[in-house]
């Protein structure tokens, strides 16, 4: 019998992975006859390569290639696991499936499924486990640049890395990990090799003030140490500045629970102080300058969307820019960094922008409403639709930026932006790319929202949706750029 030997790089890679088993499967080539290689290992048998079966030679069979999404999701996870054994079980599986046993995942008492699935399990655990115990230092003498020292269980860093490009879009950051990293710098992610964990900052000023607030709201009356060992295993709390607390307040958590039951009570207190200083400026006299208008838009008041939200979100650019694009308000993402289109609809309108050879940097971009509106689905945020009280409420902060800036074109970026400049009542998809005159003699145009886009099926829909985007965004060629 023939033995056949191959080797995944890297080892966590689905595509690579997933050709080796194309190969195998139409040269015939049987579990028991193939050793999956990685890293630098070598085959016992000092087997031939794989890759020579293609040398002119005919497939010996033509099985049926299809195999159900969640087999392609389980090896993607599989394929991150260290079991060296994980890349021949994904294999015999794949055998499987493709020679008759077409519903074998649904068979869990299956010796195999149960396998991989014990491997999907502890890959999602270690990938939760880094998204919630990585910590970010600040890099000395570089600003708003950040890194991360971690050591995963597994080979999860290229899983979890858009995790993070999400929830820090806003900042430049690096993750270190013995066998991989990852850099982030605010518009892509590139990997490298491992790094040491001397590589990384030991600590920053922030860490002092983060073990102040963590003490603080440390309870130590639903303090359960098994429950918290469980979450939070030791081997984690060298990552993390508030674990050299935790002895301290275990320790004392008993009378502190005993101070507290004596305390006597006390009278709830309002959430909201009686007086709220009426944030400036009132709708007929803005602010003289962008700057001023954007730290009075920090205290707006005027509607309730700023207590959920994390910050309000300013529009950012030249200050004498030609083109103002208005969209309907922040996403997650900008909400947690600070910063408009930062997110998958930002980063969508960039590719835009780059394909008709726009650049971002000479645009003013802003949104109608500055605080996001979400629904909380269990620990997501969705994106809600602002209402009409929500855009008037904000109109005074996009007028004075307007007035400001004074750019020859505004472009309303999907309908919320359409009704804030044009008033409501107006059609987006009926003139959708149509210029209109404003009352001051500016030049303006209303287009989709590149989140609807995103929204259509994935395919021909979303690529329509995508063209008809691009088609109204061209009429920008040419006057991008500053007076």
């Amino acid at each position: 019998m023939s033995r056949w030997s191959v080797r995944v790089d890297p080892a966590w890679s689905l595509d690579a992975w997933r050709a080796a088993a194309r190969l195998a499967l139409r040269h015939a080539v049987r579990p028991d006859q193939l050793d999956w290689l990685q890293d630098q290992g070598a085959s016992l048998l000092d087997a031939p390569s794989l890759t020579s079966l293609d040398d002119g030679r005919t497939p010996l069979a033509e099985p049926q290639m299809y195999v159900s999404k969640a087999f392609v999701e389980l090896a993607a996870i599989c394929l991150c696991h260290r079991d060296p054994q994980r890349m021949s079980l994904l294999y015999r599986m794949l055998w499987r499936i493709t020679h008759g046993e077409r519903s074998l995942l649904t068979n869990p008492a299956d010796p195999d499924v149960l396998r991989a699935m014990a491997l999907s399990q502890a890959v999602r655990r270690d990938s939760h486990k880094m998204k919630a115990f990585v910590r970010f230092r600040e890099v000395p003498g570089e600003q708003d640049a950040f890194i991360a020292w971690f050591e995963p269980d597994h080979q999860i860093v290229d899983r979890v890395a858009s995790f993070f490009a999400r929830r820090f879009a806003g900042m430049r950051w690096a993750i270190l990990t013995p066998y991989r990293s990852v850099h982030w710098d605010g518009q892509h992610l590139s990997f490298g090799p491992g790094g040491h964990q001397s590589d990384a900052p030991v600590e920053d000023a922030r860490e002092e003030l983060w073990r102040t607030y963590y003490a603080n709201i440390f309870n130590p009356a639903r303090l359960n140490t098994r429950m918290m060992q469980q979450e939070m295993p030791a081997k984690y709390w060298k990552h993390l500045p508030e674990a050299s607390l935790l002895p301290h307040l275990v320790r004392d958590a008993g009378d502190r629970v005993q101070e507290m039951h004596n305390r006597e009570a006390q009278a709830p207190r309002r959430r909201i102080p009686e007086a709220i200083a009426s944030p400036a400026p009132a709708t007929d006299t803005p602010p003289a300058t962008l700057d001023a208008l954007r730290d009075a838009a920090a205290a707006c008041r005027r509607c309730p969307l700023w207590e959920p939200a994390t910050q309000t979100v300013f529009g950012e650019g030249p200050h004498d820019a030609r083109i103002m694009l208005v969209g309907e308000q922040p996403g997650d993402s900008e909400d947690l960094s600070g910063h408009p289109f930062v997110g998958p609809a930002g980063q969508l309108l960039d590719r835009a922008l780059r394909d008709l050879g726009i650049d971002r940097r000479t645009l003013y971009m802003t949104n109608a409403v500055k605080h996001f509106r979400f629904e909380r689905r269990g620990k997501r945020r969705i994106h809600s639709k602002p209402q009409i009280t929500h855009i008037n409420a904000c109109r005074p902060w996009l007028m004075g930026e307007i007035e400001n800036v004074r750019p020859q074109v505004i472009v309303c970026l999907g309908a919320s932006a359409a009704t804030a400049v044009f008033g409501a009542g107006f059609n987006l998809m009926a003139n959708h790319g149509r210029w209109h005159s404003l009352e001051d003699g500016t030049r303006a145009f209303a287009t989709v929202h590149p989140s609807w886009v995103l929204r259509q099926p994935a395919g021909e829909p979303q690529q329509a949706a995508y063209r008809l985007l691009l088609s109204d965004l061209q009429q920008l060629t040419g006057l991008e750029g500053r007076r």
